[in-house]
């Protein structure tokens, strides 16, 4: 499959390689990123997926860059992700391209909470949240060049995430 963009008079044509080598940047990138964000250390490691420009939406809340997001994960309990699935498109126009990602799944914020069949807490705490992420990611022009094969190396432009259920 081959898909085509015109931007201007310039015409860009991604291939199956191109296609491939952007879901396997994804891949990695969702499992780093959700692993990160889930660790003890995602106060200071999190935030270097983002840049001053990148920005960030929470459940309709707007943030701005590395310090937008550790204002919001500093006050957050620890989480436990369980991403279901993600899709990947490249965005044409340079190279590497863009990568756009949606990735959904469900999130416990602190620890699960225990309670009686059919009940349900009056706090969001401890319990297993649908969301659904969307990332677009950027090529990192200061990284170190990716080899032929290798996926780009990238930051986060921009991240919104919904809670759905």
């Amino acid at each position: 499959m081959t898909s085509t963009s015109s931007i201007g008079s310039a015409v860009t044509v991604l291939t199956r390689d191109d296609i491939s080598i952007a879901t396997r940047a994804a891949d990695k990138f969702t499992q780093l990123y959700y692993t990160t964000y889930d660790s003890p250390s995602r106060l200071a490691d999190l935030p270097n997926f983002y840049r001053p420009v990148s920005s960030l939406t929470w459940n309709g809340k707007p943030l701005q860059g590395p310090d937008g997001l550790r204002s919001l994960i500093e006050k957050m309990p620890p989480t436990k992700h369980e991403m279901q699935s993600f899709d990947c498109h490249p965005i044409p126009g340079a190279s590497p391209p863009s990568l756009l990602v949606t990735v959904s799944g469900t999130v416990v914020h602190g620890k699960p909470a225990p309670h009686a069949p059919g009940q349900r807490s009056k706090s969001v705490e401890g319990q297993a949240r649908v969301y659904s992420q969307t990332f677009m990611l950027v090529p990192d022009s200061a990284a170190a060049p990716s080899q032929p094969g290798e996926p780009a190396k990238y930051y986060i432009g921009a991240d919104a995430l919904r809670f759905v259920g």
